[in-house]
């Protein structure tokens, strides 16, 4: 499975993303599906970014988080709501949105995604 680490904005701890995609787990190939295990370091930020083929849901598994999204023209409103365990979100295809741990212990998420190719623009 490929781990991608990814530097935080806001401080020096990281965010651990174990993507599952096709090659990954072979039955999700043909579902038009993407998956992902996310771990966030106390403070840890997943930054800004959107997914151009892609809504995302994420599930809070341990911890809380803070997520945030900017909705599109011609408002361009930043929603922002934080999660605790057993709370979903759902960040609409193209949206630019971010996730960051607010509590002082580690925090884990699960994303799904509706597309195995969903592209990430950060």
């Amino acid at each position: 499975m490929q781990v991608n680490l990814v530097v935080p904005y806001f401080n020096h701890s990281w965010v651990q993303s174990e993507p599952s995609h096709r090659g990954s787990i072979l039955g999700l190939n043909t579902l038009g599906l993407s998956l992902a295990r996310v771990d966030y370091a106390p403070g840890g930020i997943n930054p800004p970014h959107l997914h151009p083929r892609a809504s995302e849901i994420l599930a809070v598994i341990e911890g809380s988080l803070m997520v945030r999204f900017v909705t599109s023209n011609p408002e361009n409103r930043l929603i922002t709501k934080v999660l605790k365990k057993g709370y979903v979100f759902v960040f609409p295809i193209e949206l630019i949105h971010f996730q960051r741990n607010v509590t002082n212990a580690n925090a884990v998420a699960i994303a799904a995604l509706s597309n195995q190719n969903l592209g990430v623009v950060t």
